[in-house]
């Protein structure tokens, strides 16, 4: 049988490190790319084509889930993994970034977050032990700690407050999640480091969850508009307090460079709505930066969205045609645009786990930056 968790690094280059995750319902290679699954789809695409993309896990959403269908109903129907058809790892996220970004009425207290639903107003209790229950009837393979996020703009002693109240959720969710039973056996908990943009509060955090001790680390707090310089100058710093022998998981990021940045700085996990969200609007990532086939530059260009990419849409249809499909709001266009930035983001990570494995990542890096800087 496969382990319940198992992380091993296969090599470095500097700071990065790829690797493979073990886990009973699959292997995740690292650095890895999640996309995102909000409520139980990965958006305009079936769960086979995301797999034949080259996703090993993806990320489902606590907060969407539990108002609906409900997790209960979710789990009367078999688990997450059977609702939607994907038989790999699924992450669920905590519901904590939701709450707090989504609800317009929200009540903060030591006990979790009273909120109201955006679909009808209910009101709601989320607790590290409610989320905690709530992926457990979901069947995540890999569960988050419960958390609280505020701005980075916000003061140091809020982000203070929030940095260590998150740390008492934690050893919550540690708790509850241990009272799992037999879905505690085989699945994994990740802490969440907060701390906003204060190298001491991260590391206070970091200290803490080490304390608790999980499976795996996410760097929480970031890509939440304090731009990518401010996310680089966490990142020259967090990857390092967290224990080397764990994934590092960086919530929420995101663009192409961040992501090869980041990983140049020892992140081993990412996930992003952006290639479906830009997938559906129009945008299309190719190795010389994003393009907007909206564009009536598109509209008698024969070629492939990417020249480079293999995937089904740039074999199978040209820029003119999903120009067109895009242009007439057919569902096809959001269908194949969609299934191109998956795959886009899939040889990506590929692509760094060779250069890590080879000990070129620098002279990568340094030219899929100087070709994506491009725009196409």
């Amino acid at each position: 049988m496969s382990p319940r968790f198992d992380f091993t690094i296969h090599a470095t280059d500097g700071r990065a490190r790829t690797g493979a995750i073990a886990m009973r319902r699959g292997t995740i290679r690292t650095p890895a790319f999640m996309p995102v699954g909000t409520a139980a789809t990965v958006k305009a695409v079936k769960p086979a084509d995301v797999r034949a993309s080259g996703a090993d896990i993806l990320l489902g959403n606590t907060y969407h889930l539990m108002l609906r269908p409900g997790a209960e109903r979710v789990h009367r129907l078999g688990g997450l993994h059977g609702f939607m058809g994907w038989d790999r790892p699924i992450l669920t996220d905590s519901g904590g970034y939701q709450v707090m970004s989504l609800s317009d009425l929200t009540k903060r207290s030591e006990d979790g977050v009273e909120f109201k639903s955006h679909l009808d107003g209910s009101r709601h209790l989320l607790s590290p032990e409610r989320s905690m229950e709530i992926q457990r009837l979901l069947g995540s393979d890999i569960v988050m700690a419960f958390d609280e996020l505020v701005p980075t703009t916000a003061t140091r002693d809020v982000q203070a407050r929030a940095m260590e109240r998150s740390m008492r959720w934690a050893k919550r969710s540690r708790d509850g999640f241990d009272s799992g039973g037999a879905h505690a056996e085989g699945a994994a908990l990740f802490g969440i480091q907060q701390g906003a943009l204060d190298q001491v509060l991260r590391r206070e955090s970091a200290d803490a969850l080490k304390d608790i001790g999980f499976d795996g680390y996410a760097i929480g707090g970031l890509a939440v508009g304090e731009g990518q310089e401010a996310m680089f100058g966490v990142l020259d710093y967090a990857p390092g307090q967290l224990d080397a022998a764990r994934p590092r998981y960086l919530m929420g990021v995101g663009k192409p460079d961040d992501i090869v940045g980041a990983v140049e700085r020892g992140v081993d996990m990412f996930d992003c709505v952006l290639p479906t969200r830009s997938g559906r609007t129009g945008q299309a990532f190719t190795r010389t930066g994003p393009i907007n086939i909206r564009n009536a530059r598109f509209a008698e260009d024969t070629g492939p969205l990417d020249p480079e990419c293999p995937c089904p849409s740039c074999t199978g249809w040209s820029r003119a045609y999903i120009h067109h499909l895009v242009r007439a709001g057919e569902i096809l266009g959001a269908m194949l645009m969609t299934e191109h930035n998956l795959w886009f983001y899939q040889r990506l990570m590929a692509d760094l786990r060779a250069a890590i494995a080879a000990g070129s990542l620098s002279m990568f890096a340094n030219d899929f930056r100087t070709r994506y800087s491009s725009r196409g």
